[in-house]
């Protein structure tokens, strides 16, 4: 009975950690995307647009390393990261 009410409270606090996580994740996945897309414009900018892409680049990266210290503290692993992205690439098919 005491064991059954506790499963009952704990479960929408599971569910929030749950959703909060699987945001994290998106976060991270498209923080690297950005970070791949500011890579690649910088390899063909010309003139000023060397320094746009370069701030570009170094604040994409300070996000996506914060991003990756909050999901450690979370306890979050890679393996999650890329079990993540399958599923995302399946559901775009």
């Amino acid at each position: 009975m005491i064991y059954e009410k506790y499963i009952k409270e704990s479960t929408p606090a599971t569910k929030k950690t749950k959703v909060l996580n699987e945001d994290l994740i998106k976060s991270i996945i498209s923080t690297r995307e950005d970070l791949i897309n500011a890579n690649k414009n910088f390899e063909f900018a010309e003139g000023e647009l060397i320094d746009y892409y370069l701030y570009q680049i170094k604040a994409t990266q300070s996000k996506y390393n914060y991003l990756l210290r909050k999901a450690k503290k979370s306890g979050l692993l890679v393996s999650m990261l890329d079990e993540i992205e399958i599923k995302n690439l399946n559901e775009a098919i």
